[in-house]
């Protein structure tokens, strides 16, 4: 955790600041547009966010960035920040019991 911490944080960060970024290119609101291809605006802009982060890695690969890499594994770039994000339970209607649920209590919030 130690080694990751940092950018762990950089990531909640950046994925924080590109969405009150992209409320303000909207005018303050994400949900003035019509859906396209069954999305939301809110929930294309986490979807594109989750797809930066999309790859793969072979088992020896893995074990040893999870050694030596001050980053955490895609998947967790990808989940850790969003799930920690209010606008993404409103986005997608994330409720308890669902996989992506994390209790309001154990979310993250630095700034």
């Amino acid at each position: 955790r130690e080694l990751t911490l940092g950018e762990n944080i950089a990531d909640l960060g950046g994925v924080s600041i590109a969405w009150e970024a992209f409320q303000r290119s909207r005018g303050g609101s994400a949900a003035s547009s019509p859906p396209i291809d069954g999305f939301t605006p809110a929930q294309r802009f986490f979807l594109s966010y989750a797809q930066l982060w999309r790859g793969a890695y072979r088992e020896p690969a893995l074990k040893l960035r999870l050694t030596i890499d001050p980053h955490s594994p895609v998947r967790f770039r990808a989940i850790g920040p969003l799930s920690n994000l209010e606008e993404f339970y409103r986005a997608f209607d994330v409720r308890p019991g669902d996989p992506l649920w994390r209790p309001p209590d154990e979310r993250v919030e630095i700034w």
